[in-house]
């Protein structure tokens, strides 16, 4: 027996069904993926199920009018626009109007409350030093301080680690504590001429905030540090490791978060750090920070510690070893991926040029789109319905092979989109279903190149079952071609737009990428299989491979070549 040409796998020919097999359980995975998540449907953007609308209003500080100005404006819908989108496509819409207004349209389905508090964080980010922490609550307890529990180190040979120092003062009594707020007060060594002072007058005060403070209501926490000015000593709340609330008193704010130029999330392998984030900062803050971080690594905890704060809560308060003098620093301790990405994004983020206030807050009706979207999905199974009826046409028994890859990859794509939705964020808008029916095309486009080749090849007499496998190289050729460039153009799109062009990009995309799979691991195993069968191999007349109606040549037989002379015998004439 002949072994297989070069490039041909005998394995390939003979156990298609491996294939439809694997396609068969990944849809099968996925479906039941999508039931277990019960996210059954996809989750739909705002222009189809409608939504919540925030206008904000930019407000300038005091003497500072100017500040409302084109540029600052388009700098705060790029922050809002990254903090609300997050990591993925979640299809909400930020747009300025006007001179000093912005909207934000965020789809139904999305967790509105969160992504109002977003775009709602526009007060500064501040970095300040610690005086005396310890968990919320009546019964509160000294605990490690808040979450993530890190520690900061110069990104420049300087030691980083992982390890929390335990912070807090003892609460056995209001008086104890009371103490031992007065004893951090004093011993902070870092007071700056304009803040409040610590004496019986301002610093009682503060002590007695401190001591009624109880982070675990909302209502308090929202109050906490109300109307202190960056040179202040204030109290505030934040989140530890553990969940439960914890309670600060804070110096005044030596860092400002317009001084932090740059902030990203970092797999640290080198060291076996984990997750941490780094900080690059400005010339300016590059000093202040050197100065902040050479006061507290003197001090014992929780005083070696400095709080960034935002909006007056505190996101993280990573403690110092030593003075940070190299213009960086990293921020490790007990992060993983989606809070060192959170942590960089306020970091990145955090410092608004303006003031914005929330106007008003509506809901959004999905009436239009919703019309829309009932039009398009008839124009779009009117050509469906077009493309099915020239395939029975024109392919016959072929079509029901084109039909069933058409379900294949529907499956494919709608179990996806209804899992990509709590994943990423996908939300299916207009543009996006677009690029769902776009996609029909492409599809059926990749069908058609293979059973032309294959058709091809019967014309040139021969049978089935060698024309499928003869075919297969070169329409897989070109098919990988045409999805190529599909798909780059996607890329492309999706790169350089925003908003709901983004969702028409990621769905060609996706459904570019499935066409790919579908043709390779169903459509093509299942007409091998279909080969073998009389109804195809004979070419029957409705089998859309029929010899006589495609004018198929003689079948190929060989022939004997003619003996060559050189080896033929000898002329006794001619010896």
């Amino acid at each position: 027996m002949a072994a297989p040409k070069k490039g041909r796998s005998a394995s390939a020919q003979s156990k298609p069904g491996r294939s439809l097999a694997l396609i068969l359980i990944a849809i099968a995975a996925l479906t039941g993926g999508m039931f277990a998540s019960g996210h059954t449907t996809p989750r739909l953007g705002i222009d189809l199920a409608g939504g919540t609308s925030i206008t904000l209003r930019a407000v300038a500080e005091p003497g500072q009018e100017s500040a409302i100005n084109k540029t600052n404006m388009d700098t705060a819908v790029d922050i809002m626009e990254r903090r609300v989108n997050g990591l993925g496509v979640s299809e909400a819409e930020v747009q300025t109007q006007g001179d000093r207004n912005i909207i934000v349209n965020i789809p139904k389905g999305t967790n509105s409350k969160e992504a109002r508090d977003q775009v709602g964080t526009t007060a500064k980010l501040y970095f300040r030093p610690v005086i005396a922490t310890e968990v919320a609550g009546a019964a509160a307890t000294p605990t490690p301080s808040p979450s993530p529990s890190s520690s900061a180190s110069g990104s420049s040979g300087d030691e980083a680690t992982d390890k929390s120092t335990p912070s807090g003062t003892p609460s056995a009594s209001s008086t104890t504590q009371g103490r031992a707020v007065t004893d951090a007060l004093k011993a902070d060594s870092t007071p700056s001429p304009s803040a409040t002072p610590t004496g019986d007058g301002a610093g009682s005060k503060l002590e007695a905030q401190y001591a009624a403070l109880d982070c675990t209501k909302k209502s308090a926490r929202a109050k906490a540090g109300d109307g202190a000015r960056p040179t202040d000593y204030t109290v505030a709340c934040g989140q530890n490791s553990s969940g439960q609330w914890q309670k600060y008193i804070l110096g005044p704010a030596e860092v400002d978060g317009t001084d932090v130029d740059k902030a990203q999330a970092v797999l640290n392998t080198q060291t076996g750090a984990g997750w941490t984030v780094t900080m690059d900062f400005t010339n300016g803050g590059s000093k202040k920070f050197a100065a902040i971080t050479g006061k507290l690594a003197k001090n014992q905890s929780p005083q070696n510690q400095f709080a960034i704060v935002l909006d007056g809560e505190v996101v993280s308060d990573p403690f110092v070893r030593q003075a940070l003098t190299g213009g960086n620093a990293e921020i490790s301790g007990n992060f993983n991926q989606e809070s060192a990405q959170a942590l960089a994004n306020m970091l990145s983020y955090g410092a608004l040029p303006l003031t914005f206030q929330e106007d008003s807050v509506t809901t959004v009706t999905a009436a239009l789109g919703g019309e829309q979207l009932h039009a398009g999905l008839i124009a779009g199974a009117i050509g469906l319905g077009l493309v099915v009826i020239y395939l029975l046409i024109y392919y016959r028994g072929l079509s029901v092979i084109a039909l069933l890859s058409l379900l294949v990859s529907a499956a494919l794509t709608y179990t996806l989109m209804a899992l990509l939705g709590p994943a990423i964020g996908f939300a299916l808008n207009l543009p996006a279903v677009c690029g769902a029916i776009v996609a029909i095309g492409i599809t059926a486009d990749s069908f058609i190149v293979y059973f032309e080749r294959v058709r091809d090849e019967i014309r040139e007499g021969r049978s089935l079952r060698p024309a499928v496998e003869r075919a297969w190289p070169r329409a897989r050729r070109t098919i990988l071609v045409s999805d190529f460039v599909s798909f780059l153009a996607a890329a492309v799109l999706f790169i350089v737009t925003v908003g709901k062009v983004q969702g028409f990009a990621f769905t060609l995309g996706l459904t570019t990428l499935l066409d790919v799979v579908v043709v390779f691991l169903f459509t093509k195993p299942l007409l091998t299989i279909l080969a073998r069968t009389k109804f195809f191999g004979n070419g029957h007349p409705w089998s859309g491979l029929d010899p006589k109606r495609l004018g198929a040549k003689p079948p190929l037989r060989r022939t004997r070549r003619p003996a060559s002379p050189a080896a033929g015998p000898v002329d006794p004439k001619e010896a």
